[in-house]
């Protein structure tokens, strides 16, 4: 223990000096006193001092020579480079020096014995050194009850204390137990114990023997839970060190038993070393660490010929191959993504908003749970190329699931490896192969979804499209969680009938609309012609389609919501005109409509609108199919009989119970609609729906079948410019109907005029595309009889008359 602030050290010769001119001059009752900073002497402890301010050797140098005591005593502020008395507590203790070295370097090294306590009275000046007044401090070691308990229960406390230490001597444990005063064993506990100089300070100025003990037993008892808690600390890492380094050495061994028979591959070994810093680095989280780690252990007691061999290293390569930290270095921007969609795609001005708002919410709450959406629409609109899109804006990796067929539940969560070519689910799969655990996950065909024997698909999908818990997906061949939570899922569907309802309700459902002749033309122009011109090898300069031109095959060759046989006939020209290039006829070629017949054939869609309805008993109705809107004649005839209602055409229920709810609505009015009561009872009605092997149904066709029956019961034929579309019900109201931009967009592309549709369907007329509807008049029932007085062309007789 030193006194480490000293800064001045004064000669041995200045020493001598000062000591020889004070030392007649000091009292009996005046004592020498060295302050100390960092230490605290109690009495019957032997401590070394070292001393280097010039006051302080002064001090021990009298007292040696003198062979006095001399006081060691605690100043106040160890920050104090010159104390003064009042810098000094009042208690210290009286010390004996038993020596005195000087080294080399200047430093004076004592060693003290402590004597007894002492309080100072005065501090008394015209020395050398310190030098104080003072009055020592009797102390009681009496052997009460009270005493005699404290001090065994201090003695056992420092003797658990000692035992407790690392490396405690055995002298001083044996000092300890030697031990047979209180007071001796409170001060020398005390002293070694590792207190702060203040609580030392603390327990020397305690004078009462009772209230010592109690103190440094307080002291102690905390002292000994710390050592406690170290003991335990150290134990157990001294015991996982062991274990490490048994292990060690048993596969040291296990290396030298299996040379010695021949049997060492030191490629074995260095595959299994691989492998070992593969789980290290792949980032898994710890329980899919800690059991990648079983498996290795398993697989390093595993003979290469063993058949599960070659089943626990393919698990392991897949578990260090899955994306668990890796997630794409991307941030969102709004308006690229805006450029991109527009890039990519044309129209669809209401999907882009809801894609747009979809990539703001989760560029401004990263962490939280956005929609999985779901794009439905007919074939060839672009659902796929929006996920595309989609991933490139956000600058994330794109990754597709086909649904179509899968009727195995294993197709998503994968087999368990106890089967002999067991592999994860789609779902696992694709994510491996996107790299990230943040990628575009595309699962397409939602509606194709098939159920056998082995499980139902749509309900293990249940658990990956649910926020609430794909963050611990499972796959079965896994076998461990894995965090579905930042994958961004959009599904595609042509159909949402046959999607389950619970799967359905997971998903926001985005809805993708037919395209117009001039969305289409604009899609030509932009996308489809450039890409079957670099299919077929041809330069933009090489071949011409005018606009004429692409109408004329949209219009006549083509009939779909999307796009895909509209590129399929351009890619037909594309390969004409790329054969003539190729043998040399032409250099470049203009396509203009009339070579569209020796290209593409006769036109395969004619308008025989205004032939099938030149009759009586034939409307024209509206219809909604997966691939879009369709145009559906509705046919009536009668003949002789008994009333019976004949309905063909391959129609389900619900479109054969619209046919007789018409007809019973219109025998309910009869008289009203100006028809021959008698007329309904004696013939039977015909109502035909052409294409026949087509299954049909639905409500939307009852004013249809209502216009028809009552135009061939009137002989009044149904205009040829016009289609409707509306359920009835018995009271004569039309009833709203679904797909009203589908249907209006076919009725627009059949060469219709005029549409008539339910009142109650108004709120769906912004949704109809706005090239579409300046080229239609729009006519909105509310009641069949508005259907009538708007369909039906006036009686033939009633005309004559009236120009007569």
């Amino acid at each position: 223990m030193t006194d480490d602030d000293a800064t001045d050290q004064a000669t041995d010769a200045a020493a001598d000096t000062t000591t020889d001119a004070a030392a007649d001059s000091l009292p009996e009752d005046v004592i020498p006193v060295i302050p100390v900073r960092n230490l605290v002497q109690f009495p019957g402890v032997v401590l070394p001092v070292t001393v280097g301010r010039a006051r302080s050797v002064a001090a021990a140098q009298e007292a040696a020579r003198r062979e006095r005591a001399v006081g060691i005593l605690l100043q106040r502020d160890e920050a104090v480079e010159e104390p003064t008395g009042a810098d000094m507590h009042r208690i210290g203790t009286t010390a004996n020096i038993l020596r005195y070295v000087t080294t080399p370097d200047g430093a004076h090294h004592l060693v003290c014995q402590g004597l007894q306590r002492f309080r100072v009275v005065e501090w008394v000046s015209g020395h050398p050194f310190m030098a104080a007044r003072v009055e020592m401090v009797e102390e009681s070691d009496t052997n009460s009850p009270e005493v005699k308990a404290r001090f065994l229960n201090l003695r056992n406390e420092a003797v658990e204390a000692l035992q407790l230490l690392p490396q405690a001597p055995q002298e001083l444990l044996a000092a300890v137990q030697a031990i047979e005063s209180p007071a001796e064993l409170a001060d020398m506990t005390a002293s070694y114990m590792d207190l702060k100089p203040a609580e030392k300070q603390g327990v020397l100025e305690t004078v009462d023997l009772l209230e010592r003990l109690d103190k440094v037993g307080s002291l102690l008892a905390q002292r000994i839970e710390v050592l406690r808690i170290s003991r335990d600390i150290r134990e157990r890492t001294r015991e996982a060190m062991d274990e490490r380094q048994r292990e060690f050495l048993l596969r040291e061994q296990l290396r030298a038993i299996q040379k010695e028979l021949g049997e060492a591959d030191e490629g074995r070994q260095a595959e299994i070393g691989e492998l070992q810093d593969a789980i290290v680095k792949a980032g898994m989280p710890p329980d899919v660490r800690e059991h990648a780690e079983k498996e290795l252990r398993r697989l390093e007691r595993m003979p290469e010929a063993a058949q599960e061999y070659s089943m626990v290293r393919t698990y392991l390569d897949w578990l260090i191959e899955m994306p668990w930290d890796r997630l794409s270095e991307s941030s969102i921007d709004i308006a690229e993504a805006r450029r991109i969609l527009d890039e990519d795609h044309y129209g669809l001005e209401k999907v882009k908003r809801r894609i747009l708002e979809f990539l703001a919410v989760r560029k401004l709450n990263p962490e939280g749970r956005s929609p999985i959406l779901c794009f439905v629409g007919p074939p060839g609109v672009g659902k796929t190329s929006l996920g595309q899109s989609i991933a490139r804006a956000t600058g994330r990796a794109f990754a597709r699931v086909s649904l179509g067929g899968v009727h195995d539940e294993s197709e998503i969560r994968g087999h368990r490896r106890t089967y002999v070519g067991a592999l994860p689910g789609n779902i696992v799969q694709a994510i491996r192969k996107a790299g990230t655990r943040d990628c575009v996950l595309m699962l397409d065909e939602m509606d194709k979804l098939g159920q056998g024997f082995h499980g139902d698909p749509s309900a293990a999908l249940l658990e990956v499209l649910d926020p609430e818990q794909n963050a611990t997906f499972r796959d079965h061949y896994l076998g461990v969680a894995f965090d579905l939570s930042k994958v961004m899922f959009i599904a595609t569907a042509n159909v949402l009938d046959t999607i389950p309802g619970p799967l359905r309700d997971r998903m926001e459902l985005i809805e993708l609309s037919g395209y117009t002749e001039d969305e289409k033309l604009e899609i030509a122009k932009r996308y489809l012609v450039k890409r079957q011109l670099a299919a077929n090898g041809l330069k933009p300069e090489q071949l011409e389609i005018p606009d004429d031109t692409l109408r004329a095959i949209i219009r006549d060759h083509t009939r779909e919501a999307g796009n895909r046989n509209l590129e399929r006939m351009i890619g037909a020209v594309a390969r004409h005109v790329a054969v003539r290039i190729a043998e040399g006829q032409v250099q470049s070629l203009r396509v203009d409509p009339p070579m569209l017949t020796e290209i593409l054939g006769p036109p395969r869609f004619e308008n025989d609108v205004a032939m099938r309805t030149s009759v009586p008993g034939v409307a024209t109705g509206l219809a909604w199919t997966p691939v879009g809107g369709d145009i559906l004649f509705i046919e009536a005839s009668r003949f002789p009989g008994s009333g019976r209602l004949i309905l063909t055409g391959q129609l389900g229920d619900v479109m054969k119970e619209s046919a007789q709810a018409a007809l019973s609505l219109i025998k309910s009015r009869v008289k009203d609609l100006g028809l021959d009561p008698e007329g309904l009872d004696k013939f039977d009605i015909h109502v035909h729906v052409p294409a026949g092997a087509i299954p049909k149904d639905g409500p939307s066709a009852g004013v249809a079948m209502f216009t028809a029956l009552v135009s061939l019961l009137s002989g009044r034929c149904v205009r040829a410019d016009t289609a409707m579309t509306g359920e009835i019900s018995l009271r004569g109201l039309v009833l709203p109907v679904g797909g009203i931009r589908e249907k209006v967009v076919a009725a627009q592309r059949a060469g219709l005029k005029t549409v008539m549709l339910p009142a109650r369907n108004r709120k769906d007329y912004d949704d109809i595309p706005a090239a579409v509807r300046d080229q239609l008049s729009f006519v909105w029932l509310e009641r069949v009889d508005d259907a009538v007085r708007a369909a039906l062309a006036p009686a033939e007789a009633e005309t004559q008359r009236k120009v007569g």
